[in-house]
């Protein structure tokens, strides 16, 4: 099965103003540190492989060459909108697309990961870039299990293990770069309310035991401002930033 994200394979594909420019290289050590603010929002970098892929806290990222979709997006919005909400915002664009592709339902994990059938497939990582954010996100696609990381915090899964079947990363590269236009034009209008309803339903860790900094609760989901709603003993945090971590499977 043909399959590769060059520039001639997927800018044909591209429905909205996102990709646009689209730079693409075979390796490079983090899509992250591609974009440039000059090169105006929407600008996409995209790579088959990342030498140095960056997630929360200081992990890494790491696929085989080819068998992920790893891209970094540039955005500019407004500075009264929150930059951790943006992580939802992708995480939102990523199950949708997801689901499109799969027909299986996915989750969100708070604030970052996106699940499907339990298992962690996609990640989203924000950063502030000189006054614009740059959104990265990294999808696993056709990694086998013997492919994905097996020290992983969620046990981590890609749309094969999930579905059986390989897929091409083009056409869901170009579907989940039209939903993230979406859903952050919806957003930068309308704040976290106007697509908070996506990530209620889609919230994985509601009414599941969690710990917080080593304090044990129950989340009792995401709230308007995309912080996490824990309860511990018998009062509610709003948890902004931080380790979560689930108590059960």
């Amino acid at each position: 099965m043909a399959d590769a994200l060059r520039p001639e394979t997927v800018e044909p594909l591209l429905r909205g103003r996102f990709g646009r420019p689209y730079l693409y290289r075979d390796a490079c050590e983090s899509t992250q540190r591609l974009l440039e603010r000059s090169l105006g929002e929407g600008a996409v970098a995209v790579c088959d492989e990342q030498t140095a892929g960056r997630g929360r806290l200081g992990r890494t990222w790491t696929a085989p060459r080819g068998t992920a979709i790893l891209c970094s997006v540039l955005l500019e919005p407004p500075p009264e909108r929150p930059l951790a909400q943006l992580s939802l915002v992708g995480g939102l664009a990523v199950a949708e697309t997801v689901e499109a592709a799969t027909g299986a339902a996915a989750g969100i994990k708070w604030p970052n990961d996106v699940l499907l059938g339990g298992r962690k497939v996609a990640g989203v990582l924000a950063e502030a870039a000189g006054g614009a954010v740059v959104l990265g996100i990294g999808l696993n696609v056709n990694q086998t299990v013997d492919e994905l990381p097996s020290d992983a915090r969620v046990t981590a899964g890609s749309l094969l293990t999930a579905g059986g079947e390989p897929r091409e990363r083009a056409p869901l590269l170009a579907r989940l770069l039209l939903a993230l236009e979406r859903l952050y034009d919806r957003w930068n209008g309308g704040g976290l309310t106007a697509v908070h309803a996506g990530l209620v339903v889609r919230d994985v860790l509601r009414g599941r035991r969690v710990a917080v900094d080593g304090a044990a609760g129950v989340a009792a989901g995401i709230d308007g401002a995309g912080r996490l709603v824990v309860e511990i003993g018998g009062q509610r945090r709003a948890v902004e930033s931080g380790e979560i971590l689930l108590l059960e499977p």
